[in-house]
């Protein structure tokens, strides 16, 4: 396991510096590939990066933006990653990028994982960017303590790209990319805010069990560094 920190005192700084890592590395692989691939998790914690990243002049034509994990909801709803995500970083520059969302109206969370799962098999990998937040049970993308199918989701030789996962306490159920999509990605970003959730990491980074903080399985199978962005 390897973690490299990058501490602020304020979120704003955090936005600034964290988006233009992420522009960077965007464009390098542009520039490289021809095309680059984003992946993102929803929250609040990342709608202030989202506004500042939209700004950033690249060849965001060339991009596809995804999701992490997403609730099974419709798109309108309040509650829905990818209505946060059009909302907030699919604009101003970033407006023009191509938007590739794991939710569709089938009639269960199952039927809506295996077409979510065709949408990502298609996309270039490993993602040139993922970026993941953590909560303070020390859930991160859809892996929740005591999910259903958590054995499975952080799996590192599951076949699964996308899979339906639900747990008490964290409501609707959900679609979650599994951890072998995001352990290898090119850069894999861990960004969190506040007291407490640095001492949910200290907790994470203390402690093996993977099933009580699933977060440590990312931990665990990153193939690159992780880059920890923490502001306080």
């Amino acid at each position: 396991m390897s973690i490299e920190r990058h501490d602020f005192t304020s979120a704003t700084e955090l936005a600034q510096s964290l988006s233009e890592a992420i522009a960077n590395k965007l464009a390098t692989a542009i520039a490289e590939r021809g095309q680059a691939v984003l992946a993102v998790s929803g929250g609040t914690t990342p709608l202030k990066l989202f506004e500042v990243l939209s700004r950033k002049m690249i060849d965001w034509n060339l991009v596809t933006i995804t999701l992490v994990d997403e609730r099974f909801v419709p798109v309108e709803n309040e509650r829905s990653n990818e209505k946060l995500v059009r909302d907030h970083l699919l604009r101003d520059h970033a407006g023009v990028a191509r938007f590739v969302g794991l939710y569709n109206p089938a009639a269960t969370a199952e039927t809506a994982a295996l077409a979510a799962a065709s949408r990502i098999d298609a996309l270039r990998r490993p993602f040139d960017v993922v970026v993941l937040g953590m909560g303070n049970d020390g859930h991160t993308a859809s892996f929740f303590p005591n999910a259903d199918r958590l054995d499975q989701a952080i799996n590192p030789t599951t076949r699964a790209l996308v899979l339906p996962i639900h747990a008490e306490g964290a409501g609707e159920k959900r679609l979650t990319l599994t951890l072998p999509l995001i352990a290898e990605a090119e850069m894999l970003v861990l960004h969190i805010e506040g007291a407490a959730k640095q001492a949910t990491l200290e907790k994470a980074l203390a402690g093996d069990d993977e099933r009580e903080m699933p977060v440590r399985a990312v931990f665990h199978h990153a193939r690159a560094p992780i880059q920890l962005y923490w502001a306080s």
